[in-house]
């Protein structure tokens, strides 16, 4: 299935029942009086976190959205029946918009999490509930309208670790290697269209979630490549392990390739150089990588980066870095439930 990170509908909540204007005609009962009754209301738009979905691929197909009006009101007092609210499913991570795509509506992060964001028009009152004492209605109310408008929906993917890197740095590969998750693999740019999640597994039955975004380029911050399409996913990972493919050529510097993506992080939103970031050596399965390999684990040593080198081929330095990875996690983990507990 196709990832569709955002996507546009017109939701629209049911309007309220008009109120009935009506009399009591029993044969003994000598003056009569108001008996209509009042309108339903309308449902709501209900927004409810669906777990096992993973995309916004089925707002593809339909865009318009409308949940079911209230009915009107009747004689003897009989109140119209309420309209049912509709609920609309979203994977977990989406965010809510309103057409501008400037404020959120609603973040949706849990599975099962729900939120009402349109309230159904309330129903008209009836005759009987606009007269009192001595005054008589002879009219009704029309139901109020309900809410509604056009939404913007976006997904950021769920995922504890976040895969970068340049094209071609190895991550499909990689990612196949250490998780179930089963991208294409092949030797040319941008083979990875869509990001790939994968759970891997490490310790006694612990595990973490992995996300591959695919490969950015100088300038994605401004859109550039694939641009924000991938930038925005990348915001809710909690680690960053930075691939770098050693086997390129001698004239292309794996240092520079690594200050590209961090720069273009950075321009991004500056809160995700922020995030704990473990620099992965790839392919080392191959000489020209191995041969430079010392000398950039002494730059990123100094600089105060946990550096590994592996190979996804081979299956070099694999284990210990996801071990390594489960380690941070668990720390930060530690970290966020000492401030939750101060």
């Amino acid at each position: 299935m196709k990832f569709i990170d955002r996507a546009k509908i017109h939701v629209q909540a049911g309007d309220g029942g008009r109120g009935c204007v009506s009399f009591r005609r029993e044969k003994f009962v000598p003056r009569g009086g108001p008996n209509g009754g009042d309108g339903g209301d309308g449902g709501d738009i209900v927004f409810l976190v669906k777990e096992g979905m993973s995309t916004l691929s089925s707002f593809r197909h339909k865009v318009h959205y409308r949940a079911e009006n209230g009915a009107s009101g009747r004689g003897a007092r009989k109140h119209g029946r309420n309209g049912a609210s509709l609920t609309i499913e979203v994977p977990p991570g989406t965010t809510i918009y309103l057409e501008d795509g400037e404020n959120p509506l609603a973040d949706l992060t849990a599975a099962g999490q729900k939120v009402v964001l349109f309230k159904g028009g309330r129903g008209g009152r009836g005759n009987a509930s606009l007269s009192s004492g001595k005054r008589i209605a002879y009219h009704a109310d029309p139901g109020a309208p309900g809410e509604g408008g056009w939404l913007l929906l976006e997904l950021k993917l769920l995922a504890d670790v976040g895969l970068v890197g340049l094209p071609n740095a190895g991550k499909s590969t990689f990612i196949s290697a250490v998780s179930n998750a089963r991208p294409k693999i092949a030797d040319y740019p941008f083979t990875t269209l869509s990001p790939q999640l994968g759970v891997v597994s490490y310790g006694d039955f612990k595990s973490f979630v992995l996300a591959d975004i695919p490969g950015l380029i100088a300038g994605a911050s401004l859109g550039h490549g694939l641009g924000h399409y991938f930038l925005r996913q990348i915001e809710r990972t909690r680690l960053i392990l930075h691939l770098l493919d050693l086997s390129v050529p001698d004239n292309q510097d794996p240092i520079d390739d690594f200050e590209t993506i961090n720069r273009e992080l950075g321009l991004y939103n500056p809160l995700l150089l922020e995030k704990p970031q473990i620099v992965v050596l790839t392919k080392m399965d191959l000489s020209q990588a191995r041969a430079r390999a010392e000398l950039l684990i002494a730059y990123f040593g100094e600089r105060g980066f946990p550096v590994f080198s592996v190979s996804a081929v081979s299956g070099e330095g694999m284990r210990q870095l996801v071990q390594r990875i489960g380690r941070e996690l668990e720390k930060l983990d530690g970290a966020a439930t000492e401030m939750v507990d101060s």
